[in-house]
């Protein structure tokens, strides 16, 4: 049924995985489209191994969804810092070419996960909503940049629907460690094993952190407004520092760990809290998972490892 088919371009990561699992649950057929060979056990999920701008493998995958979310990058902030031709050749270039193949097919739903972190630089307002100018400091962020403004070009065309995403620090359940990503799934690692926590500057940057099951929920409201565009901040509202961060682990796990402060990076924005209040007014959603209930949650899963 094309109305429960659904591409994920990049459906390997954290957020790619989690969101699979969601969807399977309720009777969606989904493809993942990834670079790295990965297996599935779920009888309405297949992988396909190839780059998003896979013509062959898109031409006979096209036809059959109603909805492409895309997830897919291969950088950080940090990895690019001094490669801005990474950015160029491997996300944009290949999104672009992807576009190109898209443009085929009308009435599709696109669905870009953009950054709500390094899009805006340092706001000039806090908390900062989806008309603040884009400011980016990194050029994984500026990569993000570009994208969404080739996305939101081609989404004036007749049947071309974009919504763009743009979400806070994710965590939770099934975050794998992966370096440059994942500050409390970092710190709670390096709890349960008793090593060293590294924080980038004075731990006095302040980020927005949502838990994973508010992100999904996101996405089963857009893919119930299939024929609609549109630009939305998703987080919690609420920030914190990598300090405080800190101390809510340690008072939930019961334990202090080891931290030390390293030179604080360039391309680290000072602070950033997203305004959700689109979302919410538009679209009725707003997140229902508390920062120590969250962080609780993720501990328990960490120490079934």
């Amino acid at each position: 049924m094309k109305s429960k088919s659904v591409l994920l371009l990049g459906g390997g990561g954290f957020l790619g995985s989690a969101l699979a699992g969601h969807l399977c649950k309720q009777d969606y057929t989904v493809h993942i489209l990834t670079r790295r060979a990965m297996d599935s056990d779920a009888p309405n999920i297949t992988v396909h191994q190839g780059s998003l701008d896979d013509n062959a493998i898109l031409e006979k995958i096209l036809p059959t969804c109603s909805t492409v979310i895309h997830l897919a990058s291969t950088t950080t902030p940090g990895s690019s810092a001094n490669h801005p031709l990474i950015e160029a050749e491997q996300n944009i270039a290949p999104t672009l070419r992807f576009l190109q193949i898209l443009q085929q097919y009308d009435g599709l739903q696109l669905i870009f996960v953009s950054s709500g972190g390094t899009l805006y630089g340092n706001p000039k307002t806090i908390p900062v909503s989806e008309d603040h100018g884009l400011y980016p400091r990194s050029y994984h962020g500026a990569g993000k940049a570009a994208i969404e403004a080739f996305l939101m070009a081609y989404s004036i065309r007749p049947a071309k629907h974009v919504t763009i995403l743009r979400p806070s620090n994710l965590y939770g359940p099934g975050q794998t460690m992966r370096q440059g990503f994942g500050v409390i799934r970092t710190m709670l690692e390096n709890l349960r094993n008793d090593t060293m926590t590294e924080i980038w500057g004075d731990g006095e940057n302040i980020r927005d952190f949502l838990y994973i099951s508010d992100m999904l929920a996101v996405f089963d409201i857009v893919l119930d407004h299939k024929d609609h565009t549109g630009i939305y901040n998703v987080g919690a509202g609420k920030g914190h520092s990598i300090n405080q961060i800190r101390q809510v682990i340690e008072q939930v796990c019961g334990k202090a760990f080891k931290f030390r402060y390293l030179p604080v990076r360039d391309v680290d924005v000072r602070q950033v809290v997203l305004d959700c209040s689109r979302l919410k007014e538009q679209l009725g959603w707003q997140p229902q998972v508390s920062l120590e209930q969250g962080i609780r949650q993720t501990w328990e899963w960490v120490k079934s490892l």
